[in-house]
């Protein structure tokens, strides 16, 4: 048995609970607000604490700051909400929440729950109060996928070491960057991005380091660098698997000392950036192709944070779709989704991630004229996707990346799509790609469809 404290204004839910916890062997208290949590907390000692978000007067980060700040030791705490947000979950478990659950919560996730949090066996470590961070929903999800999403960079922002952010093209990997900036110590200094892939390799060293004046040809004059110009916030290296193996060594030096040399220059200069870096590869197999150094793989993936392709995030693509429907429409009333647009969003597979669904939002609000968006109003052709095609015939998205990732996705496709038509038979679909058979198993390999 455990000694439990519920902190809610919502009585009705409060008891439910209470009497749910209480049948499990529980002793319960509860309390209205988080003034009256905090009287009880400081009198008694409790095993856990459930502790409701949006409360009058102090809601539920505000007392779970207070009980960092108050209290030698602070029991596990879940915190409850009727209304998931990104800013909310995140700032939670920065705090040292041990769980941030969402109402209404079943029998069996509280059974979960309290097994989960009495057999911790510290309590999570406090983390100064927050600023007050306004939820401005670039993190926009309420399936489970993306509350793990929240939960991760929560935990990640109250650390110093680097972040391996993973995910597909589109999926938003510089949001999650900018919100373990927005939510850690770092918050109040510099922000800054830099797109491996984007940069030829000749440059990118440059971009990065920083150089002086006459360095090599058209260095007119003294340059600082990424590195220097996120001095005391956080550098975003995006793509970074598209990286050259020459910088990546450079790189590796500067994450292990903490100081910089400019190219033509011998003289060291100290930095302090956190590096957060992304990549829609697969580090591993492009360390085994040569591509990709271990050493620094594995500098990189201290702390990771995977994004979920939005395939696997079916309740978000509706909310993501209004959100973005309201973003287009901004200052003014924004478009409405029929139930049957909304089932054909659901319908589509999205390979394009959310950066295609917000294409498709934003296209729809400009073509629509009337209120509401029908079904008819979507991409058409069996296929929402179909729409978000160029003059060429080919996905938006695929016109914002490299032409060595389009060739690699086309390569997945006709491979995946030999496969099926071959029901399965490697012979068969090599012999209708017009390869070698050893060389369909090689890429079968490289692309993970063994």
């Amino acid at each position: 048995m455990a000694d439990l404290l519920i902190v809610d204004d919502d009585a009705a839910f409060a008891d439910s609970l209470r009497e749910t916890l209480e049948s499990l062997g529980h002793a319960v208290q509860t309390a209205p607000g988080g003034e009256e949590g905090l009287a009880l907390l400081g009198a008694h000692r409790f095993d856990l604490v459930f502790l409701d978000h949006r409360m009058p007067g102090m809601d539920g980060l505000q007392t779970l700051a207070a009980m960092n700040a108050r209290l030698a030791r602070r029991p596990p705490v879940i915190v409850l909400t009727a209304h998931a947000g990104s800013a909310g979950t995140i700032e939670a478990m920065r705090l040292g929440a041990f769980d941030h659950l969402a109402k209404p919560i079943s029998r069996d996730a509280v059974v979960d729950a309290v097994r989960r949090a009495l057999a911790s066996a510290t309590p999570a470590s406090a983390a100064p109060a927050p600023q007050p961070v306004a939820d401005d929903g670039e993190l926009i999800g309420v399936s489970e996928a993306m509350r793990e999403v929240h939960k991760r960079i929560g935990l990640a922002a109250g650390s110093r070491a680097p972040v391996l952010v993973i995910g597909e093209t589109g999926t938003g990997k510089e949001l999650v960057a900018r919100a373990l900036h927005r939510h850690s110590d770092r918050a109040d200094g510099p922000f800054v991005a830099v797109n491996c892939a984007a940069i030829p390799k000749d440059l990118l060293e440059s971009e990065l380091f920083g150089h002086v004046k006459g360095a090599f040809t058209g260095a007119v004059a003294e340059r600082a660098g990424c590195f220097k110009a996120a001095n005391g916030g956080v550098l975003l290296l995006d793509e970074i698997g598209d990286m050259a193996l020459e910088v990546q060594a450079k790189l590796l030096r500067v994450l292990q000392e903490g100081e910089v040399t400019p190219v033509g220059s011998h003289r060291v200069q100290k930095v302090d950036v956190r590096v957060v870096a992304a990549t829609h590869r697969d580090l591993a197999q492009a360390v085994r192709d040569g591509r990709f150094r271990e050493d620094l793989r594995y500098r990189l993936d201290v702390l990771s944070v995977r994004l979920p392709p939005l395939r696997e995030r079916l309740a978000d693509i509706v909310p993501l779709a209004e959100h973005f429907l309201r973003l287009a429409a901004a200052p003014g009333p924004a478009k409405r989704l029929s139930a049957e647009a909304a089932r054909a969003l659901l319908a589509y597979d999205w390979p394009g991630n959310v950066r295609e669904l917000r294409n498709a939002m934003e296209r729809c609000h400009a073509l629509q004229r009337g209120a509401v968006i029908a079904h008819v109003d979507m991409p058409s052709a069996g296929s929402v996707g179909s729409a978000a095609e160029g003059a060429g015939g080919l996905p938006a998205d695929w016109y914002d990346g490299t032409l060595p990732e389009a060739v690699e996705r086309l390569e997945k496709l006709l491979l995946q799509h030999a496969l099926a038509a071959a029901g399965g038979n490697r012979s068969m679909a090599a012999r209708q790609l017009g390869i070698h058979r050893q060389l369909l198993y090689t890429k079968l390999a490289q692309y993970g469809l063994e």
